[in-house]
């Protein structure tokens, strides 16, 4: 079974949008795991504080180590493989190829920071792999953490309905992924494009895959510099 632990201020927040839909269905299943963990139950004095001033001065707070090393230490077991993870904007952009390389092991454990980060020994003496979901700031990594627990969860055999749905989407094979259609046939004006109703299997993957690339050399041309779209 594929194992998420987050470790927050916040466990409240969760299940939150991962009891509903897909994963929240997978969840009630027994398709994986959540369990959250409360830091403060680490925290220092009557108030259970996680924060300090930081070092060498500056605005907000700091997340301490030793508060956050306990934490991880009381949520880690000894065969614990499972990687290490901290949402942070700083962390290496989020990947779908990263993506499907957490889903394919056992799961992950989740360190959701607060305030200005986490002091940066918790990173070096944890071995933690910072993530990113992109170029901006969240309140906190616990949304971060469901965006990626979301996208690994749907990649689980068993979770999707087709298998090979997942195939195809946006940065499965470098490229954004084509336009859809359903019916109607014609609305407001625009109709569905003809080859796509022809019938004509070739003549529809040869069209889905030029507006694959139209699209990414439109809006993220730097994923053909990498190569996506290669066939």
């Amino acid at each position: 079974m594929w194992r998420a632990t987050i470790l927050t201020l916040f466990p409240e927040m969760f299940p939150g949008p991962l009891g509903l839909s897909l994963a929240g269905d997978a969840l009630s299943r027994g398709v994986w795991n959540l369990e959250t963990r409360q830091i403060r139950e680490q925290g220092i004095g009557r108030h259970r504080a996680v924060d300090d001033t930081p070092a060498g001065g500056g605005p907000g707070m700091v997340m301490r180590a030793d508060v956050l090393c306990a934490a991880l230490d009381a949520a880690i077991a000894a065969d614990d493989t499972r990687p290490r993870l901290l949402m942070s904007p700083r962390g290496a952009p989020l990947t779908q190829a990263r993506v499907r390389a957490l889903a394919e092991g056992p799961g992950a454990l989740i360190l959701c920071a607060r305030f200005e980060g986490v002091d940066e020994r918790v990173v070096a003496l944890r071995g933690l792999e910072e993530i990113s979901i992109g170029d901006y700031v969240l309140s906190g990594g616990e949304i971060a953490a469901m965006a990626l627990i979301d996208a690994c969860v749907r990649l689980l055999p068993g979770v999707m309905g087709e298998e090979a749905s997942g195939e195809e989407e946006s940065f499965e094979n470098g490229l954004l992924e084509y336009p859809h259609y359903t019916r109607p046939r014609l609305f407001e004006g625009l109709e569905i494009p003809p080859v796509l109703l022809s019938g004509d299997h070739g003549a529809v993957a040869r069209w889905r895959h030029e507006k694959s690339l139209e699209l990414t050399r439109a809006r993220r041309p730097e994923l053909l510099a990498k190569g996506g779209g290669k066939r």
